[in-house]
């Protein structure tokens, strides 16, 4: 009978919590349909510019699974620079060979490339054909975890910023200490900016920490400045770090902040470029929505194109934004306990 009554109380509680209830039974539902979505497609086709090869030789790449594109060269090498196409095959007149640019930054589209080269290849006659390959960006010996490295350093700084910086903000206010800042003559957003200054110097810590790490011990590879991946990643903790600490607003406790995970942090990874989803344009307008996006885009940029900070000043000054709306919406939220 008191064991019946224990898992009566239980059950009470929990159904109580319509939260907790909602999210055990949809938030699975909907993490793995954003699996299926970008898992259950076919195999990646690359975009290969052809520039003056011979008919033959067009019209066995255009039988690949490929898409094809015909341009001028110079055309091919702007394309290749925008991202806008996967590799282009033309004809090196000064060693009479066939030309391969790729772009070379995607082990998948690199190996799709190469996939389609082989097969073009063994149809021909494999003794007339010299390829001549060059990479754009990286290299032959450019792995998966060279190309994930960026969006991982990325998204562990976005994750543990976010748990961290949300559960002590929490317990701030469980704690009963934020409601007797609110007490005192301190206005809302000098509150905030204390908070988000003090947790501020933790998060540069642990993205330098995480940022050496990943670089020089894994040997993630980089072609970049280390100082911009730094400052990357920096911006991306702040989003995070705001973000957290409004959500903890809206928590009773650690258990419900924890619950933001799958549905705010792990949507996230599928739009941050380890995954092709070009194919589903409405999916990846939705990742454009997220802050993990732009930082990890940032990040590869970077560590494997090997840009610089003008180059990419859009991402920024759309993670700053994301910042800066996480940093009013905090304001707002504190309403809830004192008006001023």
């Amino acid at each position: 009978m008191r064991i019946r009554g224990i898992i009566k109380r239980i059950i009470k509680q929990f159904l109580r919590d319509k939260r907790s209830v909602a999210l055990m039974m949809f938030a699975p539902l909907f993490v793995m349909t954003l699996l299926w979505l970008v898992l259950d497609t076919e195999d990646y086709e690359p975009t290969i510019a052809i520039t003056d090869v011979p008919p033959q030789l067009a019209d066995n790449i255009e039988t690949q699974h490929a898409i094809t594109k015909k341009m001028s060269k110079d055309n091919a090498e702007k394309a290749l620079q925008d991202q806008t196409i996967d590799a282009y095959v033309g004809i090196d007149t000064n060693n009479n060979s066939i030309e391969v640019m790729l772009e070379g930054s995607d082990p998948q589209a690199t190996a799709a490339v190469q996939r389609v080269l082989s097969n073009m290849s063994k149809q021909l006659n494999p003794a007339e054909i010299d390829f001549n390959m060059d990479f754009l960006h990286g290299s032959m010996d450019l792995n998966l975890f060279d190309n994930v490295g960026p969006v991982l350093i990325g998204f562990f700084v976005f994750f543990f910023t976010f748990i961290i910086g949300g559960v002590t903000f929490l317990r701030e206010r469980t704690q009963g200490t934020l409601e007797r800042l609110l007490a005192t003559p301190l206005r809302r957003w000098e509150i905030v900016v204390g908070y988000l200054s003090g947790f501020g110097i933790f998060i540069v810590i642990q993205s330098v920490i995480i940022a050496v790490f990943s670089i020089y011990v894994l040997g993630i590879y980089m072609e970049g400045s280390f100082w911009q991946v730094l400052f990357i990643t920096i911006l991306l903790a702040i989003s995070a770090l705001s973000l957290g600490t409004l959500l903890s607003a809206y928590a009773k406790n650690e258990f419900q902040m924890i619950q933001f995970i799958p549905v705010i942090i792990v949507p996230q990874v599928f739009f941050t470029g380890i995954f092709h989803i070009e194919s589903i344009p409405w999916l990846e307008g939705i990742g454009k929505l997220m802050p993990l996006y732009y930082g990890a885009n940032s990040l590869k940029e970077i560590m494997i194109r090997g840009q610089q900070i003008p180059d990419i000043l859009t991402d920024i000054g759309l993670l700053v934004a994301f910042s800066l709306v996480f940093i009013i919406l905090n304001i707002v939220a504190l309403k809830r306990h004192r008006k001023l």
